[in-house]
């Protein structure tokens, strides 16, 4: 997919554009380009306009894949990133499959990579679910006889629940339009994570097969954590006599044994640390779904400074500065 790609261009929206204006610049345009309702000749033209329509919708009309896009462009959606706000060493974005009890899941954080330098999220891309998803129906009748509905209705859905549910799994019956569903939220799932149950939408119509259900899950991370991934970044202030001589400090990390999630680990500075030293607290961060291990906390240390010093203070620094 060429990278040069502007779908706030392709929509017609400006950058600022709200949900029900992408919402209905894509309504009037997917009807435009349908390529059932253009002349026979136009129908390569069409097709193309039509799935480069349809992209442009998949993205900006997802919160977390519209805030990745804005971000990095299409190269967001092409693997994980570095870390950010002055941490570094964590992980990327990833996508996992696997088997709760009855129901198969994959689920992807923040947008799934592909599968190599320039993969498209979009190779298995069909536009015309994605029509059929918003308008209800695939085609408009003549040609669109062979694109009749291919399966039931696909179902989306979110769900919150807490960071203490988060860092231990959460087992949960909900009732979603296509009855009562027992799913079960993997310990570690992060915010926006996308979990697909393939089967469990609507049925399908003269016994084709049922759509799926998607449950985007939201989770808060609480105030005292930065969060990438399954690995958790802190800032601790201590002063100037810690930073020179060391010291053991008490510091927040994931504990999956009380309520909320979070518990305290001590943590030894060493002498001489220096202002912005990065300190990894290995297998106290969140779990990891992929193979149930742990991740990091990593601790940013600020070192403060004291505006004022009464005059006792001030001799012995000058004495120190003197020896």
């Amino acid at each position: 997919m060429p990278t040069t790609k502007d779908y706030y261009e392709i929509l017609g929206v400006s950058k600022n554009a709200t949900d029900d204006q992408i919402k209905q610049a894509y309504r009037r345009l997917a009807r435009e380009h349908h390529p059932d309702v253009v002349k026979d000749g136009d129908k390569s033209s069409a097709e193309a306009r039509f799935k480069e329509i349809n992209e442009a919708y998949q993205v900006l009309s997802d919160s977390q894949k519209r805030k990745m896009y804005d971000q990095f462009g299409q190269a967001g959606f092409g693997g994980g990133q570095n870390g950010q706000g002055g941490f570094s060493g964590f992980g990327g974005f990833g996508s996992q499959q696997g088997q709760w009890g009855p129901f198969t899941y994959s689920y992807t954080t923040s947008g799934s990579p592909g599968s190599g330098a320039g993969a498209s999220p979009f190779e298995d891309f069909d536009p015309f679910d994605v029509f059929e998803q918003f308008f209800g129906f695939r085609g408009f009748g003549g040609s669109g006889a062979g694109r009749a509905p291919k399966r039931g209705k696909n179902l989306y859905y979110e769900m919150e629940i807490s960071f203490g549910d988060a860092v231990r799994g959460i087992e949960k019956e909900i009732r979603v339009e296509s009855g009562s569903l027992k799913i079960k939220i993997p310990a570690g799932v992060n915010n926006g994570t996308e979990i697909k149950y393939p089967g469990k939408g609507m049925a399908g119509p003269n016994n084709a097969p049922s759509g799926d259900l998607f449950l985007t899950i939201k989770v808060s991370t609480p105030k005292e954590f930065q969060r990438f991934g399954e690995n958790l970044a802190i800032s601790i202030e201590i002063d100037f006599i810690q930073a020179i001589l060391g010291d053991t400090v008490e510091v927040p990390v994931v504990d999956s044994e009380q309520r909320f999630g979070v518990g305290k680990a001590e943590l030894k500075i060493p002498a001489g640390t220096k202002p912005g030293s990065q300190i990894r607290m290995k297998g106290k961060g969140m779990p990891r779904i992929r193979d149930g291990g742990r991740g990091d906390v990593v601790v940013q240390i600020l070192v403060g400074i004291p505006s004022k010093l009464n005059r006792r203070q001030r001799e012995l620094l000058e004495e120190f500065k003197k020896s």
